[in-house]
């Protein structure tokens, strides 16, 4: 049995180990040698995709009460990896919207399937009430790749 500690992180990922430690399940399996293998290939690196969401003044709350009300939506499909939210404690009125996805193949599955459709679309809502008003002004999509970092 393959026993490692920590993983020598190769110059080209430049991914701190805290972030690909969720993404290797047990190196100390059989299958270790196969991980390793993608590691050096590249083929296990996190995606992050960040949507920038501008939302008029007091409109934020709601951004917030509407993405709780969706918890969890998302956890079960292929190669989503995490999500937070990110509220502004400045005078910023951008609020941020941080997925990490395996890569770019399983964000485009879970954009293209139907219960992104069903989370987003403003209609989202019993019959017997009118569709709510769209919170954000504009938004932008963000997409990057780890280059770096740490962890405690």
């Amino acid at each position: 049995m393959l026993s490692l500690g920590r993983p020598r992180v190769l110059e080209t990922q430049r991914a701190s180990w805290s972030l690909l430690r969720p993404r290797l399940p047990c190196l100390d399996s059989a299958d270790s040698g196969s991980l390793l293998a993608s590691l050096e290939k590249g083929l296990l690196m996190t995606i992050i995709k960040i949507n920038a969401i501008t939302v008029p003044a007091g409109g934020g709350d709601e951004l917030a009460h509407r993405f709780a009300a969706r918890a969890g939506a998302v956890d079960d499909q292929a190669g989503f990896e995490g999500f937070e939210l990110l509220k502004p404690i400045d005078d910023r009125d951008t609020w941020l919207v941080i997925t990490r996805w395996a890569d770019d193949e399983s964000f485009q599955a879970w954009v293209n399937s139907p219960a992104f459709g069903h989370g987003h679309r403003s209609d989202a809502r019993p019959a017997d009430k009118p569709a709510a008003p769209k919170v954000g002004m504009s938004s932008e999509l963000w997409s990057y790749e780890i280059a770096g970092g740490s962890s405690r």
